[in-house]
């Protein structure tokens, strides 16, 4: 078995509007401080992690109401309202400012570990409201992978009873609220790679936990843990 490397992301970090596009919220102003524009305390979950595991680790710098950098650019919301009626070639901009240097920086690292013989386990960092469309979200933490995938759904199987075993509180569900194999960036990296190279888990928090100091502090410490012994089982 091939070592394992962890690689980590946040697609969704920052609520950020560069100046040459504020013009575009300039009705709607509101909305950027909402889960629309970011996942409200992803960045902070992917920052502690990442610190903790001393791994790769590649962020957004943009809101994804400008361009979303987890989804693919066919995707009918990679654009969002605000930028979709953009012409061609200010989206070309979106795209090469913000969304490939991105995606290229988190690919060429998980390339270059690919390349020296270890197995990528990527952690896409992302957090979901607790209530879409008057219905309420049941689950604490969501582990997202492809079933099809054996070393993915060894990985959330395991996690999850991890995480049951040390936080019994936390509801925590496979391939929900969403699932696995939706368009977004691990799915896209699942084509190119094998599944002995890469294996790609979204890992969605409630934001529910994440309001407060003390709920924050003790998610944080349950991911941390949790993840610490998932790394020495596999």
């Amino acid at each position: 078995m091939k070592p394992i490397k962890i690689v980590m992301s946040c697609e969704h970090a920052s609520n950020e509007i560069p100046l040459p596009y504020l013009y575009l919220f300039a009705q709607n102003q509101t909305v950027l401080a909402t889960h629309r524009a970011v996942d409200i305390g992803a960045q902070v979950i992917a920052d502690h992690l990442s610190q903790l595991l001393n791994c790769d680790y590649t962020k957004s710098t943009i809101s994804r109401l400008l361009i979303d950098c987890n989804r693919t650019l066919r995707h009918a919301h990679c654009f969002s309202e605000f930028t979709r009626p953009l012409s061609q070639s200010a989206k070309q901009q979106l795209i090469e400012n913000y969304y490939q240097p991105f995606r290229e920086q988190t690919e060429s690292i998980i390339q270059n570990h690919i390349e020296r013989g270890h197995q990528v386990l990527h952690l896409s960092i992302h957090t979901f409201t607790p209530e879409l469309n008057g219905i309420e979200r049941n689950a604490a933490i969501g582990l997202l992978y492809d079933p099809s995938r054996h070393g993915e759904k060894e990985v959330a199987r395991v996690w999850q009873e991890i995480l049951f075993s040390q936080t019994p509180a936390y509801r925590v569900r496979q391939n929900y609220p969403y699932r696995g194999t939706s368009d977004g960036f691990t799915s896209a990296l699942r084509k190119k790679y094998a599944e002995k190279d890469y294996l790609g888990l979204e890992i969605e928090s409630n934001q529910a936990l994440v309001q407060d100091e003390a709920s924050l502090k003790q998610l944080l410490h349950a991911l941390s843990e949790s993840l610490k012994e998932l790394l020495q089982v596999l």
